[in-house]
């Protein structure tokens, strides 16, 4: 069977070489929040491993090479105003590119973020992209369902997810692991996700410069968090 790599389409995925001057100014137009000096470094340095990757390995949609750092880092940022302050553990889960999680980690480095991912290339991706970014991510090679995979956090303070749909049931798994004050943060489309009765919605709203996509955080619902106590 071909691999991704001998996708035709992953030759259309070549990104722009954008120095580290040319990616920070691009990133602070665009970007919801300011960065520190380090945190734009990690950024920039798991961009040039994106883009090296990027031809032989489908890490984002095609159409978006060119957006790439108002699609992507930018669109990862805008999901910092719903992680609380007292966070100390976030999840992603199907990182991919390492959007959001990746982006995430690096303008909150107080976080111990898990990065996983089911495809091992990819997984691959993520590890070399952490390891250049000097980012301390764990990289979880692993497909998130009901029952959940060995690795994943017993608690959790941040569950993340982008361009990915979770089943209801393993929704539902994730939450029992969500502390009380936890957040599930979902870059959707124009459709609600199908939530299970233990989280309920909190917020949704649109992503700068986008008429569909969408931001959707979830909480635990409050009969849950009653039963626990």
């Amino acid at each position: 069977m071909p691999g991704e790599g001998d996708n035709p389409l992953a030759m259309d995925r070549r990104l722009p070489d954008l120095s580290r001057s040319d990616f920070a100014d691009r990133l602070t137009r665009s970007s919801p929040v300011g960065l520190s000096e380090r945190a734009v470094d990690a950024l920039h340095a798991h961009y040039r491993e994106l883009r090296r990757w990027a031809p032989s390995l489908s890490l984002i949609g095609p159409g978006t090479a060119d957006e790439v750092v108002e699609r992507h880092y930018a669109e990862a940022l805008e999901g910092l105003a719903s992680i609380p302050p007292e966070a100390l553990s976030l999840v992603d889960v199907g990182s991919g590119a390492g959007f959001p999680g990746i982006v995430l980690a690096a303008a909150r480095p107080d976080l111990e973020v898990t990065l996983v991912e089911p495809r091992e290339r990819r997984w691959a991706f993520l590890h070399s992209a952490c390891r250049r970014a000097a980012l301390p991510c764990r990289c979880l090679n692993a497909r998130v369902d009901s029952p959940l995979p060995p690795g994943l956090p017993e608690r959790i303070d941040v569950i993340t997810t982008r361009a990915l749909k979770l089943p209801i049931e393993v929704l539902d798994a994730l939450a029992e692991r969500l502390v009380p004050s936890g957040r599930v943060l979902i870059w959707a489309g124009e459709a609600d996700p199908r939530i299970p009765p233990t989280l309920e919605l909190m917020a949704a709203r649109p992503l700068a410069g986008s008429l569909r996509r969408r931001l959707v955080v979830l909480g635990k619902a409050a009969r849950t968090e009653a039963a626990a106590e």
